[in-house]
């Protein structure tokens, strides 16, 4: 069964498993955000590859349950195909919990995506990347609905600066709103300063540093810049979003196709300027330590949440580890 966000709200409660799909993981965490608030439970969070290692002990979550324990929201990330092995092993089951399988693009002949549009039990739900026009209507509204006085100029600005991320968006305006507390208007030069948007240093310049393997201008961007707790998390969405990037692009490349043309065909498509800046990436790269680097980063996510006041320190320490790794060795 195909469904868009919006339609969340009209599912039945016999649904219980949902596949998001797509790039777009500010958008995916609002659907799970929102799976999450209709349904209530406790919150379990897998990788696919712990399932594959553990799938006894994942059977018996999913089959134990009685009347007196909490409801599970299990939540599967970095999924593959393989997946539907585990979701057709436990069909047979009656589930109880709810079950969010959250995996990248899957294309059209996908066995996966094949499944859940023609099921009428389970739910699959795309998320695609938003274009300008629709991150400036998510500002728009924002400051409407808060009744906040603020130029054009100003919101065309920050949707600009965003990266098309409407994660990274949202917690902007985050900021904003707390900032604004019993006030009603904003000035440009408040945006600068509260936001890290000033034309020093961007969080995708310090992630593009990192990545490059450039410990000059990294750590000259560390020592010169100014990132609240709340930036570590948008640091770490535009690492991962990176990180994902060039994971596919050298997939793309193991398969046989020279680094030009992974590029050249990246869905979605590279903007010019970022193209070289993301050849020199692959270049340095080894597919398994992306990879690594992909756990680092949910794990360091997770840690951040429980102990926040930590999180630029432990931020700060992942950053040196990964420009410290030597091209091609292990990380």
């Amino acid at each position: 069964m195909i469904i868009k966000f919006f339609e969340l709200k009209k599912i039945n409660k016999d649904n219980k498993i949902f596949l998001i799909y797509g790039d777009n993981d500010g958008l995916k965490k609002e659907i799970r955000d929102e799976i999450t608030k209709q349904f209530q439970g406790k919150e379990i969070n897998y990788d696919e590859s712990e399932i594959f290692k553990n799938f006894n002990e994942f059977l018996n979550l999913i089959k134990n349950h009685s009347l007196f324990d909490d409801k599970k929201i299990i939540t599967i990330r970095r999924s593959t195909e393989k997946i539907l092995e585990v979701i057709l092993g436990i069909t047979d089951n009656k589930v109880a919990d709810v079950i969010i399988i959250d995996t990248g693009i899957l294309e059209k002949k996908s066995k996966l995506r094949n499944f859940f549009e023609k099921s009428k039990e389970f739910v699959i739900i795309p998320t695609y990347k938003d274009d300008y026009q629709s991150l400036l209507r998510i500002a728009r509204d924002f400051f409407l609905k808060k009744k906040i006085n603020i130029s054009q100029e100003t919101i065309n600005l920050l949707v600009s600066r965003c990266n098309g991320d409407r994660g990274y968006l949202k917690l902007e305006l985050s900021k904003i709103s707390n900032y604004l507390i019993g006030r009603k208007n904003i000035s440009l030069k408040e945006i600068y300063t509260l936001t890290n948007l000033s034309e020093n240093y961007t969080a995708t310049e310090l992630v593009d540093s990192s990545l490059g393997k450039n410990y000059e201008k990294t750590c000259r961007i560390l020592n010169e810049s100014y990132y609240s707790q709340e930036d570590t998390f948008l640091i770490l969405r535009i690492f991962l979003q990176k990180s994902k990037r060039i994971l596919s692009m050298l997939e793309t490349i193991n398969n046989g196709k020279n680094i030009d043309i992974a590029i050249q065909e990246h869905k979605p498509p590279i903007f010019w300027k970022d193209k070289p800046i993301i050849k020199h990436q692959i270049q340095l790269w080894r597919y398994d330590n992306v990879q690594l680097i992909i756990s680092k980063i949910n794990s360091l996510e997770i840690m951040i949440k429980k102990n926040n006041s930590l999180g630029m320190i432990l931020l700060k320490d992942f950053i040196y580890d990964v420009i410290n790794i030597k091209p091609n060795n292990s990380f």
